[in-house]
């Protein structure tokens, strides 16, 4: 069961203050909308949301991660992405107040702000000048979903995995000298490139010959960066 604490911590409120949507937001802005959050807790592997709930809020990712995916009638699923920290979601459901679009999950242990959505529309009709802001972070989410779907429908596998983990490694906070580790499963991997399991096993165990990757259990290290950008560009020319 997730925790609720109703008044977020100084550390939450800079957290939340850092993600995309708000960064720009103005002191008195800030405390408006900050002191109307409600911080959840969640455990790995816990449901957050589930497709066709009620859309009756939006979230922020302060620590931890979380899994957007899309279920199928047979059981199968396909992840379409894997928030990190400073990422908002449900932000469509909660515009037009309508079901959710997809299941949301807790990849790992993690904190969420979270804002109701009469919160939000009272705040937005209050300041109507962060709407840009709200409809900029929705376009985003389009593209990057017709990107993914473009990806699965025309691309080989190979660099549909490549293009992954570079998204997977991009992460602004890290230096380029940084080293770029993946931590998810095989298997995880595949629900977001359309494979199987065995398919993402070939495809890595050829590339961590060529010393392009690194694998583990769970855990892929890019060893190369830029050999696996020349995979990704090869699907491109």
């Amino acid at each position: 069961m997730s925790v609720v604490t109703r008044i977020p911590t100084d550390d939450a409120r800079r957290l939340l203050g850092e993600c995309y949507l708000f960064r720009e937001l103005e002191p008195e802005e800030r405390n408006v909308l900050f002191g109307r959050v409600r911080v959840r807790n969640y455990a790995a592997g816990e449901t957050i949301f589930l497709m066709g709930s009620p859309g009756d809020s939006m979230m922020a990712v302060l620590n931890g991660s979380v899994r957007i995916s899309v279920p199928s009638a047979e059981g199968k699923e396909i992840v379409l992405t894997i928030l990190q920290p400073k990422e908002v979601f449900g932000e469509i459901a909660l515009l037009d107040g309508k079901e959710r679009t997809a299941d949301a999950r807790a990849m790992a242990a993690c904190t969420l702000a979270v804002l109701e959505r009469r919160e939000v529309l009272s705040f937005l009709q209050r300041y109507p000048h962060v709407w840009p802001k709200i409809v900029e972070v929705l376009c985003n989410r389009l593209r990057n979903t017709d990107q993914h779907i473009a990806e699965l429908a025309l691309l080989e596998l190979p660099a549909r995995l490549a293009k992954c983990l570079l998204r997977l490694a991009n992460d602004e906070d890290k230096p380029a000298s940084a080293r770029i580790e993946i931590q998810l499963s095989q298997r995880e991997l595949g629900n977001i490139c359309g494979a199987t399991r065995e398919s993402i096993n070939k495809c890595l165990r050829g590339w961590q010959r060529r010393g392009i990757v690194e694998i583990e259990e769970s855990l892929v290290r890019v060893a190369n960066r830029t050999a696996l950008e020349e995979l990704a560009e090869l699907a491109e020319r």
